[in-house]
């Protein structure tokens, strides 16, 4: 039956808007997730408000994988919608999904005035050569694009993804071919889609050499859907690796080298992310002759970075595009993107590093008599929402407290807190990858042996690190591994620090001229009973400070109330009040012990439901706790190791 019943509200359908821009007017859009905190949501709206002085064409909410974030996601896209006005476009995924929480997203939508859906296919379940999906289930993007058309009519603006480096197959992820894409696009749009949006992606030739192809595909049916690209600004070293391996979106050399200098100072690699994203910008823009003038900016709920790029990309209409971020002009030097690309609208990158070192990560600029510095009066509600964004202004200090202090043990009142991406738990490998590095396991020695190779370098990820251990984890890699090999597997740590130079390659981070401080920690898990001996061993130690969760919801803590928190980390930087980027809290902790459990599960689906290896990770995962353990005399580099090998833990 086709879903009847008009909306409260009518908002705008994207298409609508784009054909309604002046022919070489340029545009943007901002993509945002839900955190995964109350606080977060809270200061996410807040953020979206100053954004939206930014005047973007649309607003994305993503959607958590198998509908992970389903309530979520409809409370931010409706926020989005009728609180901040912004025209609204809801990403749904179609696989792993209950069919009634998608029917449910499709009518509060469409209730509250959403018009637009960005259908994806989303990841297939783990162990798909064992799911057989029910009749009537969607399999693919096509699937859900249909039932959408078919449902609601031309009520929604139905936008749908491209690769343009081809789509990476979750068992054959080395087989990218982006024209054996095309036929696969082609159905979504004969289907009813309206707009095409890219995955991110750095590599701006393989863009063109796409966008090449859709003209000459089928007589150019597909030129004549818009294209929008997706550009990610790179906020950090971590980020664009991960990101990166996720999509399988290649990395220029020039790029590639550029983040790999600086990768050490989080600053710098966000200055160099701004220079990237408008290398790309102006790029896209002259190499297709302005048939590119918009770009689709993945935030992760982070401003700084987009309103430079903004100001500086030519994309935000009322600021200058050939002066610098206090109109002073500035020399210019070679893209990074491609050596040979025209530079002449791009502030040098040390030009941009200097304007975001004069950004305060906590405090606005203000003179003697406590007034802000900044002459607003003077700029538009655009130029001024751009320059609080920046980091100047009297709302300095909301656009940009969070901008280093953000993932995983971040401020869990950040925007950005928690997933980087938003898209849901995931093992950040495909399952032929995943299989190769770390097998089949029988027992609990084979999971002892995935943490203990890790640790080791012999193999780069575990389901819970996506990556190679840190440059610190050397300084405490055997007390690591001894922990290991006793049972304890550990999947977080760092070691105490006092005092290191923030250029320090392995501690160092934030802007130049401070100093690092840290307190050692550990998080691991363990079985009850080796618990129960290391609480009974830490009983009454002020400088021992412990949460434990299981996944069925028993928690403790020596904490005496839920709002308190462990700073971890600190630094102190010229000019600036202390940041403290790594904190361990309560709330925090228990999100990130849903996600931490939800990677068992993960691992789990790997293998056929009665295997062995299934049958073990399910009994691991329903016995095991989650403990973090932080000790606060960080002078004292071993004393968490003296105390944690003193308890003297057998191996279960």
């Amino acid at each position: 039956m086709v879903a009847t019943g008009p909306a409260r509200t009518t908002g705008r359908r994207i298409t609508d808007k784009l054909e309604e821009l002046d022919k070489d007017a340029p545009f943007y859009s901002f993509e945002f997730f839900p955190p995964k905190t109350d606080m977060g949501l809270e200061n996410l709206h807040a953020r979206i408000a100053r954004m939206t002085k930014l005047e973007p064409l649309f607003v994305t909410v993503t959607w958590g994988t198998g509908g992970s974030t389903a309530d979520k996601s409809l409370e931010l896209a409706k926020a989005c919608e009728r609180q901040h006005g912004l025209t609204t476009c809801l990403h749904l995924t179609c696989t792993n999904m209950d069919s009634h929480i998608l029917d449910r997203a499709l009518e509060e939508a469409k209730a509250n005035g959403i018009r637009n859906i960005l259908a994806l296919r989303g990841d297939p379940p783990r162990g798909q050569e064992y799911w057989t999906p029910n009749e009537g289930d969607f399999v693919y993007a096509v699937d859900l694009v249909r039932y959408i058309r078919k449902q609601y009519g031309d009520w929604f603006c139905i936008g749908v993804a491209a690769y343009p480096e081809g789509h990476a197959d979750n068992t054959h992820p080395e087989h990218m071919d982006p024209a054996s894409e095309l036929p696969f696009l082609a159905a979504k749009v004969q289907a009813g889609a309206d707009f095409i949006l890219t995955q991110l992606f750095y590599d701006v030739d393989a863009f063109l050499k796409f966008q090449k192809l859709l003209s000459e595909y089928e007589g150019g049916m597909l030129a004549r859907v818009p294209l929008i690209p997706a550009i990610m600004p790179i906020q950090s070293y971590q980020t664009l690796m991960r990101m990166t391996a996720l999509s399988h979106a290649a990395i220029p050399p020039a790029i590639h080298d550029a983040v790999e200098q600086v990768k050490g100072d989080d600053e710098a690699v966000k200055s160099v992310g701004v220079q990237v994203a408008i290398d790309m910008i102006h790029s896209l823009r002259h190499k297709t002759g302005g048939a590119v003038r918009g770009a689709h900016f993945c935030t992760l709920n982070l401003e700084k970075s987009v309103a430079l790029i903004l100001k500086h990309g030519g994309l935000f209409r009322k600021a200058s595009r050939e002066t610098s971020p206090v109109g002073v002009r500035v020399p210019l030097r070679p893209s990074i993107v491609q050596n040979g690309t025209d530079g002449r609208h791009r502030p040098a990158a040390d030009k941009i590093v200097d304007q975001m070192a004069r950004i305060d990560m906590l405090t606005n600029p203000t003179n003697v008599n406590g007034q802000d510095t900044h002459d607003v009066d003077a700029q538009s509600l655009e130029e001024e929402a751009v320059s609080t964004s920046e980091g100047h202004g009297t709302q300095a200090r909301e656009a940009t407290w969070d901008e280093f202090p953000n993932g995983r043990f971040g401020d869990s009142r950040s925007p950005a807190y928690g997933e980087i991406d938003g898209w849901g738990v995931s093992l950040g490998v495909h399952r032929t990858k995943a299989l190769q590095l770390w097998g089949e396991p029988k027992t609990a020695d084979d999971i002892t042996r995935v943490f203990t190779r890790h640790l080791n370098g012999e193999i780069d990820a575990t389901p819970w690190s996506n990556g190679p251990v840190s440059a610190e984890t050397a300084y405490i890699k055997d007390h690591l591994v001894a922990l290991n090999t006793r049972g304890l597997w550990t999947v977080g740590s760092q070691p105490a620090v006092h005092c290191a130079p923030s250029s320090h390659p392995a501690f160092g981070w934030g802007p130049a001229g401070g100093h690092i401080f840290q307190k050692s920690f550990v998080e691991c898990f363990m079985t009850e009973s080796a618990w129960r001996r290391l609480r009974d061993s830490i009983k009454g130690d002020p400088m021992v400070s412990y949460y434990a969760g299981t996944r069925m919801g028993r928690f403790e803590t020596s904490m005496k109330d839920s709002g308190d928190c462990n700073a971890v980390t600190w630094g102190i930087f010229p000019g600036k009040e202390i940041v403290q980027p790594t904190i361990i809290e309560e709330v925090s902790f228990k999100a990130w012990k849903d996600e931490a459990f939800a990677l068992w599960a993960e691992w789990e689906r790997l293998f056929e439901p009665a295997s062995q290896s299934a049958r073990l990770l399910r009994g691991v995962m329903e016995r095991v706790w989650l403990v973090s353990l932080v000790h606060h005399d960080f002078k004292d580099e071993e004393a968490l190791w003296r105390l944690m090998l003193e308890a003297s833990l057998p191996q279960e």
